[in-house]
């Protein structure tokens, strides 16, 4: 019984980091349109952000998500107002958007991992934060562990409740849906498109936070990793639909800690393989449309 909640708890642990990371690109492909490959470095940029700032400031860890947040929130709306705002300008159609957008992702990847390079190194880094342990029905779990899981929930609720319950969240799933009507109702397209992908940004750096609390080791080359998950749990989720990546993570994150306490080594060929069985038996997802 001890096992089975250690790796239960871990898989939530797991799992809303996935939900996290994968709202954010499930946003910004769901309303942007734009299938963000370097969406991993900006999880990357939070977490070595965290460190430095901890280690360096002494700043709290927890207060970080306030820093990184709003940070990478302005780098990705910026980004959108600028080059990608030009490529849909350039662009014939929404489908050479995609690709061209899609394309130019692959070359954020690249230049923020090499600016990550020399500013940190390929040095792995690490702090200890919250560690002691906190028994639970007689399993061990470190508290900064159950703190990760708790804000993962916590900001995945506030967010949806954002998009549902808010006027700016009403204007984002107008633009979802039908950009084109949504702008003749006045809603400013641009301002939400770049708003959505800076939304996206954000969680992905909020979720870097949330990383650096519980990985003993963060690194300027993380993020791809991170990306091929979050791809994945869009796809289990279901494209566009942010219910289905929050479901879709923590679903993801107990298969990964049920592999890995039988196989550590199989976890990522396990997500590899639910992501081909899933394109060929239910393609949608779990709740797309």
């Amino acid at each position: 019984m001890a096992q089975f909640l250690n790796v239960f708890i871990a898989g939530l642990i797991l799992g809303g980091i996935y939900a996290l990371i994968a709202m954010g690109l499930s946003l910004q492909y769901g309303v942007a349109r734009i299938l963000n490959i370097a969406h991993g470095e900006f999880i990357m940029l939070g977490a070595l952000l965290t460190f430095t700032l901890y280690t360096v400031s002494g700043i709290n860890p927890l207060l970080c998500i306030f820093i990184a947040g709003p940070l990478t929130l302005i780098i990705g709306f910026v980004l959108h107002r600028t080059l990608f705002h030009y490529l849909k300008s350039k662009s014939v159609s929404p489908e050479v958007f995609e690709s061209n957008a899609m394309l130019a992702t692959f070359g954020l990847m690249f230049i923020i991992q090499n600016v990550a390079l020399v500013i940190w190194t390929s040095t792995i880094h690490g702090y200890s934060y919250l560690n002691q342990p906190v028994n639970i029905f007689g399993s061990l779990f470190g508290a900064n562990r159950l703190i990760v899981l708790g804000f993962s929930v916590g900001i995945g609720v506030i967010f949806y409740l954002f998009l549902t319950r808010t006027r700016m969240g009403k204007a984002i799933r107008a633009a979802a849906q039908d950009p084109e009507v949504s702008g003749v109702m006045g809603v400013n397209i641009n301002r939400v498109l770049a708003l959505c992908f800076g939304l996206g940004a954000m969680l992905a750096g909020i979720a870097g936070v949330l990383v650096s609390l519980y990985l003993p080791s963060v690194n300027a080359t993380m993020g791809l990793e991170y990306t091929v998950i979050a791809i994945i749990v869009v796809v289990l989720g279901g494209l566009g639909s942010i219910p289905g990546s929050f479901i879709g993570g923590f679903l993801l994150g107990i298969i990964g800690s049920l592999v890995t306490f039988f196989q550590p080594g199989l976890a990522i060929v396990a997500y590899y393989v639910i992501f081909m069985v899933l394109l060929i038996v239910r393609p949608k997802g779990i709740l797309g449309k």
